[in-house]
């Protein structure tokens, strides 16, 4: 199955900003620069891949429903994360926030195989430096041994998302498409409320909001040079 084989990729990405963040904590700004590049990608995978197909569903309702649940799903696992705290609410919304990205790859791959490809790029450098963030938050509670091995185990949640979303390639083209509209939403929710808030939380130059059009255009060459 090529998506449980692509989910492999942020699954290794997980681990190794898990110990790349154990060794040498990096500096805010590239963090900052790497979301902007991150949100460029992932949006313009979200764009050029997913957006189209929803669009060509052929089914107004579906969209509709699935994008509604999308964005309910997200803003109810935001509201879930404000109100209770501790390191176990943070393992628990991120690992259900890695299961979704999964989910939406594996959605992908059900689409297509090239928007599944570039989808896995985009989320694995998401993943990645949500990786970085999280062992930097958990050493500060754990050591960093600890802190380095729960990420790594979370990691395992891509491939668990990639794999529930394979029944989903079996159903009729409506329900296809309402799956789809719920991974839209989900991907611009990650772009929108999470990788740009979390990088204009750090010090921003010009240069730095400038890496979010690069990822966005690098993005875009891959998929012209693929197609």
């Amino acid at each position: 199955m090529a998506a449980l084989k692509f989910s492999l990729i942020p699954m290794i990405a997980i681990m190794i900003g898990a110990l790349i963040a154990g060794w040498r904590t990096p500096g805010q700004k590239l963090v900052a620069a790497m979301q902007h590049l991150a949100a460029g990608v992932v949006f313009a995978a979200a764009a050029t891949e997913i957006l189209p197909l929803v669009m060509h569903g052929g089914s107004p309702t579906a969209t509709l429903i699935g994008g509604a649940l999308g964005v309910a799903v997200m803003l109810g696992l935001k509201a879930a994360e404000s109100r209770f705290e501790g390191p176990v609410a943070l393992l628990a919304a991120i690992g259900l926030d890695l299961a979704i990205d999964g989910l939406v790859l594996g959605l992908a791959f059900i689409a297509g195989e090239k928007a599944g490809t570039l989808l896995a790029v985009a989320l694995t450098l998401e993943v990645l430096f949500l990786a970085l963030t999280l062992t930097n938050d958990l050493a500060g509670r754990y050591r960093k041994v600890k802190a380095i091995g729960l990420t790594c185990a979370l990691a395992v949640l891509v491939p668990i998302g990639a794999l529930i979303a394979q029944p989903v390639a079996l159903l009729t083209p409506i329900w296809i498409t309402g799956f789809l509209s719920f991974g839209l939403m989900a991907l611009l929710y990650l772009v929108t409320e999470e990788l740009l808030v979390e990088a204009h939380e750090k010090p921003d130059s010009p240069l730095i909001s400038a890496m979010f059009f690069v990822g966005f255009l690098v993005l875009l060459l891959i998929e012209e040079i693929m197609a």
